[in-house]
């Protein structure tokens, strides 16, 4: 009987998933695989992010149950693990989504090296991670990626995707194969609160349907509003694998303003895909050189991850990232400004501090998101500076996002919550400014 292992990582579904139709195609019996790396778990990856996690492989589990499967759970190093339950089921090929980081990477290349000695195949399958694999477009100058975003949407939104799959209808697991209980992080959540996104396959299908029912006609208009929420929130969904970015494409309806928007985001989540694929190193290593030295400033870097800046708009972003491990785009975009553009602090600082808190933060968007903002990116204006008066004035005009986030401030009427310092709030309830704009 042939024997094939499904390993799971960051296409955690059963419909559309490329890697789990083949290997349901080509053996027998499958044993769906998942390893949890604690090492990533427990270093890398945020609590937050372990929370979600351990909810999305309760669902996936759930679904492979609804085919006469069930999900197998182990834990340890990715290869070591893998290689054992190859040589205990003398499995002939292991099945893996092909991602685009340094480490998956990594894990590929020592998979496909442990296996071989055991003359077990490895076959790692593209169009899992994103709408349009990276390899499939490259500019025409002969260059290995888009380094300007622009073109390559324009090729995006002309590329012909594949057929969304089916899920499998049945799954025949081999019986001596031994798993571990499913993960339980509810107690390595770092916010403590109930609006931290959670969910996983069927939760993501959920939310997908209800947004594209009616919400996303509005998100042209209302994306950058922060107090009106207008985001989808499937982020999380996309990052895990939860959700099929090729399906999620092919549901949008591109004949709206809100679509066309919608599409725009899953294509720049595409667009930092190649480019990392690419530029690997991209991911700490400046895509672009800077020419000045990035400022030292533990104690303005420390007021910035606290929300303490004295500018509301941006420390309620901030705030609202510790509290919901979460934020609107436009949010992310304040604040890496403020500490890049206008505190002159390096990338990575916050870079990392939203790889700690962000529940769908990844590589490829995280990083190369905030090497866009500090001009170290692709940004084609990288020394556009984001003024944090301005930025409220235009998304949060009547204060009402800012006094949900900032509730010493809450006695601010409409606009003037922006500008605590003209009510003369005292210091020890709202801090003053670190630095000045103009118009203050």
């Amino acid at each position: 009987m042939t024997i094939t292992i499904a390993l799971f990582t960051r296409d955690l579904r059963v419909r559309d998933n490329p890697m789990l139709t083949a290997a349901v195609g080509e053996g027998a019996a499958v044993v769906p695989l998942f390893v949890v790396d604690e090492q990533i778990v427990a270093g890398r990856s945020s609590p937050n992010r372990a929370r979600f996690l351990a909810a999305a492989l309760a669902e996936l589990d759930t679904e492979l149950h609804a085919a006469g499967g069930r999900l197998v759970v182990r834990y340890g190093d990715v290869v070591d693990e893998v290689d054992r339950i190859v040589r205990d089921v003398h499995a002939d090929s292991v099945h893996v989504a092909r991602d685009v980081s340094w480490y998956s990477r990594k894990r590929e290349a020592a998979l496909r090296e442990r296996l071989a000695a055991r003359s077990c195949l490895l076959h790692a399958h593209p169009g899992s991670i994103t709408a349009v694999d990276p390899a499939e477009l490259s500019p025409s100058s002969g260059r290995d990626h888009f380094a300007v975003f622009t073109p390559y949407y324009r090729r995006w939104l002309n590329t012909p995707l594949r057929r969304p799959l089916h899920a499998p209808r049945e799954l025949i697991v081999p019986t001596p194969v031994t798993g571990e209980p499913l993960p339980d992080y509810a107690a390595r959540d770092r916010t403590g609160s109930p609006r931290l996104a959670v969910g996983g396959a069927i939760t993501g299908r959920k939310l997908l349907t209800e947004w594209l029912s009616g919400a996303v006609l509005d998100y042209a208009n209302h994306s950058d509003d922060l107090a009106s929420d207008a985001t989808s929130r499937l982020s999380p969904y996309l990052h895990f694998g939860c959700l099929s970015p090729t399906e999620v494409r092919t549901r949008t309806d591109l004949s709206s303003a809100g679509g066309q928007a919608f599409a725009r985001q899953l294509a720049w989540r595409d667009f930092h895909h190649q480019l990392l694929a690419a530029r690997p190193d991209a991911g700490w290593h400046d895509y672009r050189s800077r020419r000045t030295a990035w400022r030292e400033d533990p104690a303005a870097a420390a007021a910035w991850r606290g929300g303490r800046t004295g500018y509301p708009v941006v420390d309620a972003g901030l705030r609202q990232l510790l509290e919901e491990g979460w934020m609107p785009g436009r949010a992310r975009l304040i604040a890496a400004s403020f500490l890049t553009k206008t505190l002159g602090i390096d990338w990575r600082i916050g870079a990392e501090h939203f790889r700690d808190w962000l529940v769908d933060a990844d590589v490829a968007n995280n990083q190369l998101n905030w090497q866009w903002v500090a001009g170290t990116g692709t940004d084609t204006r990288p020394n556009r500076v984001l003024n944090p008066l301005r930025q409220a004035e235009r998304h949060d005009p009547d204060g009402e996002y800012v006094r949900r986030w900032i509730p010493e401030l809450a006695h601010l009427p409409g606009a003037a919550v922006h500008r605590p310092w003209r009510a003369a709030v005292p210091a020890d309830i709202y801090p003053a400014p670190l630095v000045e704009f103009p118009g203050m």
